[in-house]
Protein backbone atom coordinates (compact mmCIF):
# COMPACT_ATOMS: atom_id res chain seq x y z
CA UNK A 1 0.00 0.00 0.00
CA UNK A 2 1.36 3.42 -0.97
CA UNK A 3 0.71 6.68 0.85
CA UNK A 4 1.06 10.30 -0.22
CA UNK A 5 4.43 11.78 0.75
CA UNK A 6 2.83 15.06 1.85
CA UNK A 7 -0.55 15.39 3.50
CA UNK A 8 -1.90 18.82 2.62
CA UNK A 9 -5.26 18.11 4.20
CA UNK A 10 -3.97 18.26 7.77
CA UNK A 11 -4.12 22.05 7.96
CA UNK A 12 -7.58 22.13 6.38
CA UNK A 13 -9.12 20.00 9.11
CA UNK A 14 -10.10 22.78 11.54
CA UNK A 15 -11.55 26.22 10.81
CA UNK A 16 -8.86 27.96 12.88
CA UNK A 17 -6.11 26.03 11.12
CA UNK A 18 -7.49 27.20 7.78
CA UNK A 19 -7.64 30.78 9.04
CA UNK A 20 -4.11 30.68 10.48
CA UNK A 21 -2.49 29.59 7.21
CA UNK A 22 -4.66 31.66 4.86
CA UNK A 23 -2.47 33.35 2.25
CA UNK A 24 -4.78 36.17 1.14
CA UNK A 25 -6.73 38.01 3.81
CA UNK A 26 -9.36 40.68 3.21
CA UNK A 27 -9.38 43.65 5.60
CA UNK A 28 -11.76 46.61 5.93
CA UNK A 29 -8.81 48.83 4.99
CA UNK A 30 -8.66 47.21 1.56
CA UNK A 31 -11.94 48.77 0.44
CA UNK A 32 -13.30 51.97 -1.04
CA UNK A 33 -17.09 52.29 -1.11
CA UNK A 34 -18.56 54.16 -4.11
CA UNK A 35 -21.54 56.47 -3.65
CA UNK A 36 -23.80 58.41 -6.02
CA UNK A 37 -24.65 61.89 -4.76
CA UNK A 38 -27.13 64.40 -6.12
CA UNK A 39 -28.18 67.88 -5.10
CA UNK A 40 -31.02 68.29 -2.63
CA UNK A 41 -31.94 67.22 0.86
CA UNK A 42 -33.63 64.13 2.25
CA UNK A 43 -33.25 62.29 -1.06
CA UNK A 44 -32.75 58.53 -1.22
CA UNK A 45 -33.57 57.06 -4.62
CA UNK A 46 -33.05 53.31 -5.02
CA UNK A 47 -31.11 52.22 -8.09
CA UNK A 48 -33.16 49.42 -9.60
CA UNK A 49 -30.29 47.71 -11.40
CA UNK A 50 -28.04 47.87 -8.31
CA UNK A 51 -30.03 46.49 -5.35
CA UNK A 52 -28.86 47.98 -2.08
CA UNK A 53 -27.45 51.13 -3.70
CA UNK A 54 -29.14 54.53 -3.85
CA UNK A 55 -28.73 58.01 -5.23
CA UNK A 56 -28.28 60.13 -2.10
CA UNK A 57 -28.44 63.80 -1.24
CA UNK A 58 -25.43 64.99 0.80
CA UNK A 59 -27.26 64.78 4.16
CA UNK A 60 -28.35 61.19 3.49
CA UNK A 61 -24.87 60.38 2.26
CA UNK A 62 -23.38 61.58 5.54
CA UNK A 63 -25.73 59.34 7.47
CA UNK A 64 -24.64 56.26 5.49
CA UNK A 65 -20.96 57.16 5.58
CA UNK A 66 -20.97 57.54 9.37
CA UNK A 67 -22.07 53.90 9.63
CA UNK A 68 -19.57 52.84 7.00
CA UNK A 69 -16.70 54.60 8.75
CA UNK A 70 -17.52 52.93 12.06
CA UNK A 71 -17.29 49.55 10.29
CA UNK A 72 -13.63 50.21 9.52
CA UNK A 73 -13.81 51.15 5.83
CA UNK A 74 -11.53 54.20 5.54
CA UNK A 75 -12.47 55.64 2.15
CA UNK A 76 -15.31 56.56 -0.19
CA UNK A 77 -15.40 57.69 -3.80
CA UNK A 78 -18.14 60.06 -4.96
CA UNK A 79 -19.91 60.27 -8.32
CA UNK A 80 -22.04 63.32 -8.97
CA UNK A 81 -25.47 63.62 -10.53
CA UNK A 82 -26.01 67.27 -11.50
CA UNK A 83 -29.21 69.25 -11.28
CA UNK A 84 -28.67 70.45 -14.87
CA UNK A 85 -26.59 69.27 -17.81
CA UNK A 86 -25.07 71.22 -20.69
CA UNK A 87 -22.68 70.54 -23.61
CA UNK A 88 -19.56 71.20 -21.52
CA UNK A 89 -20.65 69.68 -18.22
CA UNK A 90 -20.13 72.93 -16.36
CA UNK A 91 -21.64 71.75 -13.08
CA UNK A 92 -18.58 69.51 -12.71
CA UNK A 93 -16.58 72.53 -11.49
CA UNK A 94 -19.36 74.36 -9.65
CA UNK A 95 -18.48 75.17 -6.04
CA UNK A 96 -22.09 74.38 -5.18
CA UNK A 97 -22.20 71.11 -7.14
CA UNK A 98 -23.46 67.94 -5.52
CA UNK A 99 -19.98 66.44 -5.15
CA UNK A 100 -18.38 69.61 -3.82
CA UNK A 101 -21.19 70.06 -1.30
CA UNK A 102 -20.91 66.44 -0.20
CA UNK A 103 -17.13 66.62 0.18
CA UNK A 104 -17.35 69.65 2.46
CA UNK A 105 -20.01 67.96 4.56
CA UNK A 106 -18.10 64.67 4.89
CA UNK A 107 -14.75 66.25 5.69
CA UNK A 108 -16.36 68.58 8.22
CA UNK A 109 -17.99 65.69 10.07
CA UNK A 110 -15.35 62.99 9.54
CA UNK A 111 -12.00 64.71 8.98
CA UNK A 112 -10.02 61.45 8.98
CA UNK A 113 -12.19 59.84 6.31
CA UNK A 114 -10.41 59.53 2.96
CA UNK A 115 -12.69 61.25 0.45
CA UNK A 116 -12.03 60.46 -3.21
CA UNK A 117 -13.82 62.15 -6.08
CA UNK A 118 -14.34 60.74 -9.53
CA UNK A 119 -13.30 63.20 -12.23
CA UNK A 120 -15.16 62.88 -15.52
CA UNK A 121 -17.65 64.88 -17.55
CA UNK A 122 -19.99 62.11 -18.71
CA UNK A 123 -22.40 62.57 -15.78
CA UNK A 124 -22.52 66.32 -16.42
CA UNK A 125 -22.79 66.63 -20.21
CA UNK A 126 -26.13 66.53 -21.98
CA UNK A 127 -24.68 64.18 -24.60
CA UNK A 128 -23.28 61.70 -22.04
CA UNK A 129 -19.75 61.61 -23.42
CA UNK A 130 -16.66 62.26 -21.34
CA UNK A 131 -15.51 65.54 -22.88
CA UNK A 132 -15.87 68.41 -25.32
CA UNK A 133 -17.19 67.34 -28.70
CA UNK A 134 -16.01 68.30 -32.18
CA UNK A 135 -17.02 67.19 -35.64
CA UNK A 136 -15.52 63.83 -36.57
CA UNK A 137 -13.53 63.50 -39.79
CA UNK A 138 -14.47 59.90 -40.49
CA UNK A 139 -17.67 59.61 -38.49
CA UNK A 140 -21.20 60.91 -38.70
CA UNK A 141 -21.12 61.48 -34.96
CA UNK A 142 -19.01 64.07 -33.14
CA UNK A 143 -15.87 62.90 -31.36
CA UNK A 144 -14.13 64.07 -28.19
CA UNK A 145 -11.66 66.93 -28.54
CA UNK A 146 -8.91 65.81 -26.17
CA UNK A 147 -7.02 68.98 -25.21
CA UNK A 148 -10.00 71.29 -24.54
CA UNK A 149 -11.39 68.46 -22.43
CA UNK A 150 -8.19 68.43 -20.37
CA UNK A 151 -8.68 72.10 -19.55
CA UNK A 152 -12.17 71.47 -18.20
CA UNK A 153 -11.10 68.41 -16.23
CA UNK A 154 -8.26 70.39 -14.66
CA UNK A 155 -10.76 73.08 -13.65
CA UNK A 156 -13.08 70.50 -12.11
CA UNK A 157 -10.18 68.84 -10.26
CA UNK A 158 -9.22 72.12 -8.60
CA UNK A 159 -12.86 72.68 -7.62
CA UNK A 160 -13.00 69.26 -5.97
CA UNK A 161 -9.70 69.87 -4.17
CA UNK A 162 -10.95 73.26 -2.94
CA UNK A 163 -13.95 71.49 -1.44
CA UNK A 164 -11.59 69.23 0.50
CA UNK A 165 -11.15 66.09 -1.60
CA UNK A 166 -8.14 64.04 -0.51
CA UNK A 167 -7.74 62.27 -3.84
CA UNK A 168 -8.88 63.03 -7.39
CA UNK A 169 -9.61 60.10 -9.70
CA UNK A 170 -9.67 61.06 -13.41
CA UNK A 171 -11.68 58.36 -15.17
CA UNK A 172 -12.34 59.65 -18.69
CA UNK A 173 -9.27 58.08 -20.39
CA UNK A 174 -8.16 61.32 -22.03
CA UNK A 175 -4.54 61.37 -23.19
CA UNK A 176 -2.42 63.44 -20.82
CA UNK A 177 -5.08 63.81 -18.13
CA UNK A 178 -2.86 62.91 -15.18
CA UNK A 179 -0.26 65.49 -16.21
CA UNK A 180 -2.94 68.15 -16.72
CA UNK A 181 -4.59 67.49 -13.37
CA UNK A 182 -1.29 67.29 -11.49
CA UNK A 183 -0.17 70.59 -12.98
CA UNK A 184 -3.46 72.29 -12.17
CA UNK A 185 -3.52 71.02 -8.59
CA UNK A 186 0.07 72.04 -7.96
CA UNK A 187 -0.46 75.49 -9.46
CA UNK A 188 -3.48 76.00 -7.21
CA UNK A 189 -1.50 75.01 -4.11
CA UNK A 190 -2.91 71.49 -3.73
CA UNK A 191 0.43 69.70 -3.89
CA UNK A 192 -0.68 67.17 -1.25
CA UNK A 193 -3.82 66.11 -3.11
CA UNK A 194 -3.33 62.63 -4.56
CA UNK A 195 -4.27 61.29 -7.98
CA UNK A 196 -5.65 57.81 -8.65
CA UNK A 197 -5.57 57.25 -12.39
CA UNK A 198 -8.09 55.02 -14.13
CA UNK A 199 -5.10 53.83 -16.10
CA UNK A 200 -6.40 50.64 -17.69
CA UNK A 201 -10.11 51.31 -18.11
CA UNK A 202 -11.70 48.99 -20.63
CA UNK A 203 -14.71 49.59 -22.89
CA UNK A 204 -16.63 46.99 -20.93
CA UNK A 205 -20.13 45.60 -21.09
CA UNK A 206 -20.16 45.51 -17.28
CA UNK A 207 -20.89 49.24 -16.88
CA UNK A 208 -24.60 49.17 -17.68
CA UNK A 209 -25.99 49.50 -14.14
CA UNK A 210 -23.54 52.32 -13.38
CA UNK A 211 -24.88 54.32 -16.30
CA UNK A 212 -28.36 53.95 -14.81
CA UNK A 213 -27.06 55.02 -11.40
CA UNK A 214 -25.11 58.03 -12.67
CA UNK A 215 -27.65 58.87 -15.39
CA UNK A 216 -24.80 58.99 -17.89
CA UNK A 217 -25.44 56.76 -20.92
CA UNK A 218 -24.09 58.31 -24.14
CA UNK A 219 -26.82 59.80 -26.31
CA UNK A 220 -25.11 58.47 -29.44
CA UNK A 221 -22.35 56.05 -30.29
CA UNK A 222 -20.23 54.49 -27.56
CA UNK A 223 -16.98 55.10 -25.68
CA UNK A 224 -14.76 52.69 -27.59
CA UNK A 225 -12.68 55.50 -29.10
CA UNK A 226 -11.28 56.44 -25.69
CA UNK A 227 -11.74 53.40 -23.43
CA UNK A 228 -9.56 50.35 -24.02
CA UNK A 229 -10.29 47.32 -26.19
CA UNK A 230 -11.00 44.36 -23.87
CA UNK A 231 -8.66 42.20 -25.95
CA UNK A 232 -5.51 44.18 -25.13
CA UNK A 233 -3.01 43.77 -22.32
CA UNK A 234 0.18 45.27 -23.81
CA UNK A 235 -1.75 48.47 -24.40
CA UNK A 236 -2.72 48.47 -20.71
CA UNK A 237 0.96 48.41 -19.79
CA UNK A 238 1.54 51.46 -22.00
CA UNK A 239 -1.40 53.31 -20.44
CA UNK A 240 -0.14 52.61 -16.93
CA UNK A 241 3.43 53.60 -17.85
CA UNK A 242 2.21 56.97 -19.14
CA UNK A 243 0.16 57.67 -16.02
CA UNK A 244 3.05 56.73 -13.74
CA UNK A 245 5.36 59.04 -15.70
CA UNK A 246 2.82 61.88 -15.45
CA UNK A 247 2.60 61.63 -11.67
CA UNK A 248 -0.16 59.20 -10.69
CA UNK A 249 0.03 58.13 -7.05
CA UNK A 250 -2.22 55.09 -7.55
CA UNK A 251 -3.07 53.27 -10.79
CA UNK A 252 -6.29 51.41 -11.43
CA UNK A 253 -7.57 48.53 -13.53
CA UNK A 254 -11.29 48.61 -14.37
CA UNK A 255 -13.26 46.32 -14.40
CA UNK A 256 -11.66 43.91 -11.96
CA UNK A 257 -13.08 40.41 -12.31
CA UNK A 258 -12.59 39.98 -16.07
CA UNK A 259 -9.13 41.57 -15.92
CA UNK A 260 -7.39 39.76 -13.07
CA UNK A 261 -4.51 39.01 -15.41
CA UNK A 262 -4.05 42.73 -16.07
CA UNK A 263 -4.12 43.52 -12.35
CA UNK A 264 -1.42 40.91 -11.80
CA UNK A 265 0.77 42.20 -14.61
CA UNK A 266 0.49 45.80 -13.41
CA UNK A 267 1.34 44.82 -9.84
CA UNK A 268 4.34 42.78 -10.95
CA UNK A 269 5.76 45.62 -13.03
CA UNK A 270 5.20 48.77 -10.95
CA UNK A 271 5.98 49.46 -7.31
CA UNK A 272 2.89 51.64 -6.85
CA UNK A 273 -0.42 50.96 -5.11
CA UNK A 274 -2.77 49.22 -7.54
CA UNK A 275 -6.52 49.73 -7.32
CA UNK A 276 -9.14 47.55 -8.97
CA UNK A 277 -12.78 48.48 -9.54
CA UNK A 278 -15.29 45.70 -8.91
CA UNK A 279 -17.84 47.38 -11.15
CA UNK A 280 -21.61 47.70 -11.22
CA UNK A 281 -22.28 44.85 -13.63
CA UNK A 282 -20.18 42.46 -11.56
CA UNK A 283 -22.12 43.54 -8.47
CA UNK A 284 -25.52 43.30 -10.17
CA UNK A 285 -24.88 39.77 -11.46
CA UNK A 286 -24.17 38.52 -7.95
CA UNK A 287 -27.27 40.25 -6.58
CA UNK A 288 -29.50 38.86 -9.34
CA UNK A 289 -28.22 35.31 -8.95
CA UNK A 290 -28.58 35.50 -5.17
CA UNK A 291 -32.16 36.74 -5.44
CA UNK A 292 -32.94 33.69 -7.56
CA UNK A 293 -31.23 31.49 -4.93
CA UNK A 294 -28.75 30.22 -7.50
CA UNK A 295 -25.72 31.11 -5.38
CA UNK A 296 -24.69 31.80 -1.80
CA UNK A 297 -24.25 35.59 -2.01
CA UNK A 298 -21.86 35.93 0.93
CA UNK A 299 -19.63 33.09 -0.19
CA UNK A 300 -19.48 34.18 -3.82
CA UNK A 301 -18.89 37.84 -2.95
CA UNK A 302 -16.03 36.99 -0.65
CA UNK A 303 -14.53 34.65 -3.24
CA UNK A 304 -14.67 37.34 -5.91
CA UNK A 305 -13.11 40.00 -3.69
CA UNK A 306 -10.41 37.59 -2.52
CA UNK A 307 -9.53 36.81 -6.13
CA UNK A 308 -9.11 40.51 -6.85
CA UNK A 309 -6.76 40.97 -3.92
CA UNK A 310 -4.93 37.73 -4.72
CA UNK A 311 -4.29 39.03 -8.24
CA UNK A 312 -2.44 41.99 -6.73
CA UNK A 313 -4.92 44.76 -5.92
CA UNK A 314 -4.00 46.89 -2.91
CA UNK A 315 -7.32 48.77 -2.99
CA UNK A 316 -10.67 47.42 -4.10
CA UNK A 317 -13.48 49.77 -5.09
CA UNK A 318 -16.62 47.73 -4.62
CA UNK A 319 -20.34 48.22 -4.02
CA UNK A 320 -20.13 45.06 -1.89
CA UNK A 321 -17.71 46.69 0.54
CA UNK A 322 -20.13 47.74 3.28
CA UNK A 323 -21.78 44.31 3.30
CA UNK A 324 -18.70 42.12 3.17
CA UNK A 325 -16.88 44.08 5.88
CA UNK A 326 -19.45 42.92 8.44
CA UNK A 327 -17.96 39.43 8.27
CA UNK A 328 -14.29 40.38 8.26
CA UNK A 329 -13.78 41.11 11.95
Amino acid sequence: MSFPAVRLRRLRRLPLFRKMVRETVLRPEDFVQPFFVRAGRGLRRPIKSMPGCDQLSPDQLLRDVRVLYRSGIPAVILFGIPSTKDPLGSEAWSADGAVQTAVRLLKGALPDLVVMTDLCLCEYTEHGHCGVLKKGKNSRNPVIDNDPTLELLARAAVSQAEAGADLIAPSGMMDGVVKAVRSALDSAGFTETSIMAYSAKYASGFYGPFRDAAESPPRFGDRKTYQMDPSNTREAMREVALDVAEGADIVMVKPALSYLDVIHRVKQRWDLPVAAYNVSGEYAMVKAAARNKWIDEKAVTREILTSIKRAGADLILSYHARDVVKDLK
